[in-house]
């Protein structure tokens, strides 16, 4: 049984028949529109983000799985934010609260790198500081200084 793998960045709720995937996809033989009409209703919920999918494909039988995997970092705290972009200057472009961080936090959780609940908080965080968010009010690099210390432990979930 010849498999084949498809991976790919698609605007979530979007895809087309389009680049990247009808040319990657009409060789195999393969129903585009039906490909593209299930990414689409997995990704509803995410619309106008972009996703890394893969569309596994059995060149034999023709049967299709579609695997999504989970929007950047970036992008959930910027939808998080109603943000367009983050800051050029290091200027606050918005602030997170700690249930909006843990929101993100338990989105990313089986992607991101951490062994533990506040290492993943501080991935997020990092990324927050990046982008110019500040985090309960303060900047993500005095965020992480106070987890550090055992301030937000009682409110880790």
């Amino acid at each position: 049984m010849a498999k084949e793998t498809i991976e790919t960045m698609v605007e979530a709720g979007n895809a087309s028949a389009g680049p990247p995937l009808g040319p990657a996809l009409g060789p195999i033989g393969i129903n585009i529109n039906e490909v593209i009409n299930t990414i689409n209703e997995k990704t509803s919920d995410l619309k106008g983000m972009k996703i890394p999918i893969k569309v596994i494909i059995d060149t034999e039988t023709k049967k299709f799985e579609i695997k999504l995997g989970s929007p950047p970092t970036s992008a959930l705290i910027k939808r998080e934010l109603s943000l367009e972009k983050g800051t050029r200057d290091g200027t606050p472009v918005g602030d997170l609260s700690l249930d909006q961080l843990m929101k993100i936090v338990n989105m990313k959780r089986d992607s991101l790198l951490a062994n533990d609940i506040k290492g993943a908080v501080k991935e997020v965080a990092g990324t927050c500081g990046s982008l110019g968010v500040t985090i309960e009010g303060i900047s993500a690099k005095d965020f992480i200084s106070e987890l550090n210390s055992g301030k937000f432990n009682n409110r880790l979930e």
